[in-house]
């Protein structure tokens, strides 16, 4: 295959970006063949495409080898299992699915290796985190101890949960700051530490919008081997921040804005706990900093790795399968606020959907 024939399937905000990158000439041996949207209003701006209003037609229409889906996103779930059954190649928006049991379903109908499947955490592409990652893995950082991440710079207006029927409800969107905007920052925390094994969560419904689902959120997280974080998130605080702090064996990491600073410890702290005479001192450490202004490729990077993961068998970003740790964790910090008790993980796929169907009935009397 010389030229990768693409299709997008819906062209709203995201996916209208995504059709400009490819129309662009932005990524390599890829075409836009085909669109689908259910407002077909959207498609007149496609010209040069096959344009279509149901998106079983598209798939079964021989115009493209591969589809994005940028979709709401229940139908993440429903549109991937059959491009999957139809023989493409998959790429999804984020979130994979709003629930545990939908991914599981969704990746379950992945049965041929030969076809890519894979799922948009563009942030994975940034130079920050992947900093971080490789002091993680390098073993530089030693075993982490505790991390505390503050995001609440997803500021949302009125008008922008206004934009759209579908947005900020159960039956619609799934949820709110943690499946539409912090399962970014979600998916990077199991990226970097791994999922937690206990999670307990407070999230407030519509506290600062006339909304159904959650725009605050403050969640704590037990790992299995003792390190402790704690996440906050929200959609209604400005000016907001994104201040990620780690603390390990061999040091103290904090990333905020573009400023990575590293104090290394030049004994490790477990080590000379039990070898110093001294009751206060710390271990010696000394600063490492750099600004990285350069937060990598994001959505463009992500759809050329794609492109290319076809066409010349590069090693995804972000399989489809890793999309399942994140929900999985939303999932489980929302089921922990409406417990109101902690969840251990692995979480209940079938106690979760059940929470979610009664969510939604509650709002559909």
């Amino acid at each position: 295959m010389q030229q990768l024939r693409l299709g997008i399937i819906g062209v709203g905000n995201m996916g209208s970006h995504y059709a400009k990158l490819v129309l662009n000439g932005q990524v390599p041996r890829c075409q836009l063949t085909a669109v689908c949207d259910t407002d077909a209003a959207k498609l007149k701006l496609y010209p040069s495409a096959a344009t279509f209003t149901d998106s079983d037609e598209l798939l079964a229409s021989g115009t493209v080898d591969a589809v994005l889906i940028a979709t709401p996103h229940y139908a993440h779930t429903t549109i991937g299992i059959a491009a999957l059954t139809a023989g493409l190649h998959v790429l999804v928006e984020k979130p994979l699915s709003v629930h545990k049991a939908d991914c599981q379903r969704l990746l379950a109908a992945h049965r041929d290796p030969r076809q890519v499947f894979a799922t948009v955490f563009n942030q994975r592409t940034d130079p920050r985190y992947r900093a971080i990652r490789d002091l993680i893995v390098s073993g530089r950082l030693g075993s982490i101890q505790r991390v505390q991440w503050t995001v609440t710079d997803w500021f949302r207006s009125a008008a922008y949960y206004a934009s759209g029927g579908w947005r900020a409800t159960w039956a619609g969107e799934g949820g709110g700051v943690l499946l539409n905007q912090s399962v970014h920052n979600l998916d990077l925390y199991q990226w970097l530490f791994g999922l937690p094994q206990r999670v307990r969560a407070v999230c407030h419904l519509g506290k600062y919008h006339s909304i159904e689902v959650e725009d605050e959120v403050t969640a704590i997280f037990e790992h299995a081997d003792g390190a402790t974080g704690v996440f906050v998130t929200s959609t209604g605080e400005a000016p907001g921040v994104n201040r990620l702090e780690i603390a390990a064996d061999r040091g103290r990491v904090l990333l905020e804005g573009d400023q990575l600073t590293f104090w290394r410890n030049r004994i490790a702290t477990s080590v000379h706990s039990r070898a110093t005479k001294q009751n206060f001192l710390p271990p010696p450490s000394y600063r490492n900093f750099r600004t990285i202004s350069d937060h990598g490729p994001q959505h463009l990077g992500v759809l050329r790795n794609f492109v290319s993961a076809i066409l010349r068998g590069t090693k995804l970003i972000a399989p489809a399968a890793d999309g399942e740790a994140a929900v999985e964790l939303i999932n489980a910090m929302l089921l922990s606020s409406f417990k109101n008790s902690a969840v251990i993980l692995p979480l209940s796929a079938a106690e979760y959907t059940r929470l979610l169907r009664r969510l939604i009935s509650s709002r559909e009397r």
